[in-house]
């Protein structure tokens, strides 16, 4: 009997134009490739998995489309859809320049949540254009990860196809900075004897990150809450807001009074929570509460330096591996998908969200101190502490199908 040859392998240059580089080296030819998990070593094999008898299954999935969470890969499979407008600290680079992202994305999900994922960057900036592409492709997929899209047209992008779709759409953007940065907030609320309800918190950045971390923090009981842009703090009587930071003014500084700018509201701050990038002057971070938090999360250079922190702060935390305490958002999105997934949910909610900030919290443990307020990535313990949690949360609010 004849068997199914062996696949070839794709050709492999012996040279790069950056040969050496242990970063180029290391992204020759991807990260990542499609790997079968059907045998295919002869003629019965073939007629299992391809024709004749995959006609079986694609008639029973067109009898009862549900048919396709047993027999597809749809039901652990997430597309990682971006336009290459906000990439990491790189700015608006475009779609194929921001394929190794995509690519490390997809890479991150299969080794923390056992998720596959497809990158696709998609060669338009067009809000209707997004939405429509992405809304043909959803059939393929059990959920949505849209990345690194700029704002203000990733508020609409996400709105627009939760609406259209009944699988999750999640950006990581937005949610997964939130439920990291919300983890390790409720630590350092502990180390300072702090309570949620009489904190004051600043939020420097009212983009997708901070109009998403200004949002978990009210649901998790924050109430004296101000947002600032370049402009200052973000409230009603300034007529030069779009929709998205009147909406958010109307949420925090309306109802405390606040205005000014970022050293006004700073001056007695609890908590300094950075997502805009510049630098904040030490005068400002000197004005803080005393024992004050302080995230400085934008990378490759925080806020506020770490050095200059320590100073007037007793909780620090970065964006960055080198430094203690990095709000990282691996630590958040695959074990999200993953909980959502299992259940099969319609949406990822805010109490999933919610759910999944408790959890890594929670994981810290004993160990809880001022250089450790959340788990490390590869603690192996995220994962599934994470998957759990949000999975139940799922089943209590009403999203989960199974």
């Amino acid at each position: 009997m004849s068997s199914v040859p062996e696949p070839p392998q794709p050709a492999t240059a012996t040279s790069h134009p950056f040969e050496g580089d242990p970063v180029f080296d290391l992204h020759l030819g991807g990260k990542m490739r499609v790997a079968a998990t059907a045998p295919l070593k002869d003629a019965a094999d073939l007629s299992l998995a391809y024709t004749p008898g995959v006609a079986l299954v694609c008639e029973a999935i067109a009898a009862d489309p549900s048919m396709t969470q047993h027999y597809t890969w749809v039901p652990n499979t997430v597309a990682v859809v971006s336009d290459g407008t906000a990439v990491l600290g790189l700015g608006d680079i475009g779609p194929s320049a921001a394929m190794p992202v995509m690519e490390g994305k997809a890479v991150l999900f299969k080794q923390f949540g056992g998720v596959d994922a497809v990158p696709i960057c998609l060669d338009t900036t067009d809000t209707e254009q997004i939405i429509e592409t992405v809304a043909r492709l959803a059939p393929s997929f059990g959920g949505i990860n849209l990345e690194d899209i700029s704002a203000p047209r990733c508020f609409e992008i996400e709105d627009r196809l939760k609406e259209i779709l009944d699988i999750p759409v999640f950006h990581d953007d937005q949610h997964g900075t939130a439920v990291v940065a919300l983890a390790a907030l409720k630590n350092a609320l502990k180390i300072t004897g702090r309570e949620a309800a009489t904190t004051r918190v600043v939020i420097s950045g009212a983009g997708a990150a901070g109009v998403a971390v200004a949002k978990i923090l009210l649901e998790a009981g924050i109430t004296d809450l101000a947002v600032t842009d370049r402009k200052g703090v973000l409230h009603s009587s300034r007529g030069d807001l779009t929709p998205v930071k009147k909406a958010l003014a109307e949420m925090t500084a309306d109802k405390t009074g606040r205005t000014g700018t970022l050293g006004d509201v700073l001056a007695g701050a609890d908590v300094y929570l950075g997502v805009s990038g510049g630098t904040v002057p030490e005068e400002d971070v000197a004005r803080m509460a005393p024992d004050a938090i302080i995230f400085g999360l934008a990378n490759p250079t925080p806020e506020v330096h770490p050095d200059i922190a320590h100073k007037y702060g007793r909780v620090v935390a970065t964006g960055r591996s080198d430094y203690p305490n990095q709000i990282n958002n691996v630590l958040a999105f695959p074990g999200i998908f993953r909980g959502a997934l299992d259940v099969h949910a319609t949406s990822i909610t805010e109490g999933m969200k919610l759910a999944a900030a408790n959890a890594l919290a929670e994981l810290v443990g004993d160990d809880l101190s001022e250089t450790f307020v959340i788990p490390s990535p590869f603690d192996e313990r995220v994962p599934g502490a994470v998957s759990s949690a949000v999975a139940e949360a799922a089943r209590r609010d009403g999203v989960a199908r199974r």
